[in-house]
Formats: structure tokens, C-alpha cells, sequence
């Protein structure tokens, strides 16, 4: 396998202006443009353009409109997809919905499955009921959103005909500081139990609601081994994997073959 099927991932750490789309769209700019070489996907936390809120009336956007084009140009202009999570207006409700923006200007979406009660996220928001895919560059990627985290069945890596189903997760988020021990945990554990890897981006500061964060972005290999973390400050780095790596790791060691067949109900 060659080289063409590794994949370089700019992961961006931010703090957030709250309920602030102009401002944050302008910081975000700036800190894409600091990466300064050539990446092919770039991740930012969840509701990157207002911090997490459950002000739906006040925020949400529909379709193609102000984050969708934002997005669009970022991809245009760094020949990378860009990704990450906004409040989304549809008919049949709102969603915390995940943007994934190809360089031609392909939208794809993710909605949150599993929704945040403790912030009455479920009272506010409709729950996603599909689970996309994407491929890009060779890679099969499956998206999640913060507190999908929590439920392993949802992001189990199933196999058919010699094939696992995705080779990279990865967790857009506003994880909260005082239960960021879960958040350390977790993304380990969902790159070891289905041998991918796996990438959590969260946000750092203090939002609107007066809820700290505090970072700890991080990489894992599909050995559970971390190979990057952010720390708890404002921060973007840059981070290559490899697809041969984990081909050749998954043939030595084909516990996938071993895993229990079981379907979702939707």
C-alpha cells in the first residue's frame, strides 16, 4: 500500500465566542490558515460557530446557508474537507448536525444520535437515525458527535465479506472539564475494541453557561496508543496516518473475526 493512502489530519482546538457566528467563523479562518502545509481533513468541535447551545430558535440555520458556504470556501481554498459539528433548521425539527464539506464543494451530514439530557439537549433537538460512512482518500470514516462517545454499540465496527465497515472515528465535542476523565477513557477504548483509529476534538475556555472545557484533543492508534494530545489550551496540530499500519496490524491480528453479530434498531 502506498504512500497515497496516508492521511493527514489538521486537528484544531478552539475557545469559542459564544452565540457569536461572525466571530468564530473569522477566529477559525485564521487558525486554518496558520496550519501552513498541505492536509486532507480538518476537525473542529462541535457547534464550532455558537458554542453549545441549546438556543435553537436563535441559531439555527437551514441548509446551505451561512456555515454550509463558509465551510464550502474553507474546502475550496485549503484543498482539504473540513468538518465539524453546527444547529442545523429542517421541517421536521433541529439538528446538532455534522457538516463534512469536500474541496468541490460536496456537503455530507451526520446528525448527533445520542443527545445530551443532563443540558436538555433531547428537549431541544431531533435524534440522527443514520450512520454515515465517508470515504475520502482511499479511507472509510465514521463521524460522531460528543456525547455518542458514551455508547459503543453506536459506533461498533461491523465487517462483511473480509471488510470492516470504517477505518478512522472521530468525535466532534464540547466535553465538559469536570468529566473529561471519560473523554481520556473512551477514545482509547473505541480505537482498541474496533481496531481503527480514533480522534476526539474538543473546545477549551468557559462558554455562555459558565461550562469550563478543557481541551485534550487527541489521536489513537488502533493499538489504544496515543499518538498526539493538545493539552487543555488553545491549540491546532497536524498528524499523518497510515492506512498500511493499520491493514497490516488487522492481519496479524484479526479479532474482528471474532466479534458478535448483532443489528441496530433504528
Amino acid at each position: 500500500m502506498s504512500d497515497s493512502f496516508q492521511l493527514k489530519i489538521a486537528l484544531i482546538q478552539a475557545d469559542l465566542y459564544w452565540k457569536d457566528k461572525v466571530a468564530n467563523f473569522s477566529m477559525l479562518e485564521e487558525k486554518i490558515w496558520a496550519v501552513g502545509e498541505k492536509v486532507d481533513l480538518i476537525i473542529l468541535p462541535e457547534m464550532f460557530s455558537t458554542g453549545f447551545s441549546m438556543d435553537v430558535s436563535e441559531l439555527a440555520e437551514p441548509m446551505n446557508l451561512t456555515a454550509c458556504r463558509w465551510l464550502q470556501q474553507q474546502a475550496a481554498q485549503t484543498g482539504a474537507v473540513v468538518t465539524g459539528s453546527v444547529i442545523i433548521k429542517e421541517e421536521k425539527g433541529y439538528f446538532n448536525r455534522l457538516l463534512w464539506v469536500e474541496p468541490n464543494g460536496k456537503i455530507q451530514h451526520y446528525d448527533k444520535r445520542h443527545l445530551f439530557r443532563m443540558a436538555q439537549e433531547d428537549e431541544h433537538f431531533s435524534a440522527g437515525q443514520n450512520q454515515p460512512v465517508f470515504q475520502w482518500k482511499g479511507w472509510k470514516i465514521l463521524p460522531q458527535v460528543c456525547y455518542d462517545l458514551r455508547f459503543p454499540v453506536w459506533s461498533r465496527n461491523t465487517s462483511s465479506e473480509g471488510q470492516m465497515a470504517y477505518d478512522l472515528v472521530f468525535y466532534v465535542a464540547s466535553w465538559p472539564a469536570p468529566r473529561v476523565s471519560a473523554w481520556d477513557a473512551l477514545l482509547p477504548a473505541r480505537a482498541i475494541e474496533n481496531l481503527a483509529y480514533s480522534i476526539g476534538v474538543n473546545r477549551v475556555g468557559t462558554d455562555g453557561n459558565k461550562v469550563p472545557y478543557c481541551g485534550h484533543s487527541a489521536v489513537y492508534d488502533f493499538k489504544g496508543q496515543s499518538l498526539l494530545s493538545l493539552g487543555e489550551d488553545e491549540n491546532t496540530e497536524v498528524l499523518t496516518l497510515s492506512l498500511a499500519d493499520l491493514t497490516d496490524y488487522r492481519k496479524k491480528f484479526p479479532a474482528w473475526m471474532d466479534s458478535d453479530k448483532f443489528s441496530i434498531h433504528k
